[in-house]
């Protein structure tokens, strides 16, 4: 059982690019670390709601939502929801989301709603999380604000594809505003090759180009293009669920052994 007074590491999974498999991502990467032992909250803030549904959470019983999290004032422990994966559960979202802008328009400390939430989490002897990861949504706005407002890090989902390195810039943009208006300490926490085919010189070259440009910050593990990771959220299921000995899934978990091995080196550095 995870530690109620331990501060979880929370990290935003976002990039201001679509379809470059955020949401998969911080499904798997959620459901990996937890099958490592890791106690784990997905925080769905994408009013599509599309890491609700690949974890099997149907809109119907979304009845509290990060919607009513971040306008009511509802708690993480009333708002979050156990998965079918032991130790990982999601705070759902659904298109009631939409509306956030404007509910909070007049509000104090409208970009710091979740980071009050998460902060308060475990106040009321619930168990703590060892990782909370927030799905956001592809663009700039007041929920992709509150994410990495509240985040330790960013870990960026990055397509090998053409265009891969222009939305990435935009991304950074990004990033450095936050952390000169809201978020200090905001880092980029790693960026996770996805999509990539083999078969591919493209792929190859923009792995390439990845890894010259930003470096260690690039996982080893890379994602490769699989038709299981595709069709899992269509069962409700992560992959790893839906077929975990597919190149897809080991994958992922060997991406869950890195971040987990950069988080105790952090920890490491930190106590030297």
């Amino acid at each position: 059982m995870a530690n109620p007074n331990k501060k979880a590491r929370v990290f935003a999974v976002s990039n201001q690019k679509g379809g470059v498999g955020k949401t998969t991502t911080a499904i798997n990467l959620g459901t990996a670390l937890a099958a490592i032992g890791e106690k784990v909250l997905i925080v769905d803030m994408d009013p599509q709601g599309n890491a609700s549904t690949g974890l099997g959470v149907p809109r119907e019983t979304r009845r509290i939502t990060i919607y009513d999290v971040i306008v009511d004032g509802r708690s993480v422990h009333d708002a979050a929801v156990p998965t079918a994966v032991p130790g990982l559960d999601i705070i759902p979202a659904d298109a009631d989301m939409s509306g956030v802008e404007i509910e909070l328009s007049q509000q104090d400390r409208r970009s710091y709603r979740l980071r009050d939430a998460l902060a308060r989490q475990g106040e009321d002897g619930s168990a703590g999380y060892d990782y909370v990861l927030i799905d956001c949504p592809p663009s700039l706005n007041l929920l992709t604000l509150n994410a990495m407002a509240a985040a330790d890090g960013v870990l960026v989902p990055l397509q090998c594809e053409f265009f891969a390195l222009e939305g990435l810039t935009q991304l950074m943009k990004t990033i450095e505003m936050v952390r000169q208006s809201l978020n200090p300490s905001l880092e980029i926490q790693g960026l996770v090759l996805t999509m990539y085919d083999r078969r591919n010189a493209l792929s190859g070259q923009v792995a390439a180009d990845v890894r010259g440009h930003f470096g260690d910050k690039v996982y080893e593990a890379v994602i490769p293009r699989n038709v299981r990771v595709s069709e899992a959220p269509s069962f409700g299921k992560p992959v790893l669920i839906y077929d975990l000995k597919c190149t897809g899934s080991q994958a992922y978990l060997r991406l869950a052994k890195e971040v987990v091995g950069r988080e105790r080196r952090r920890r490491t550095q930190l106590a030297a």
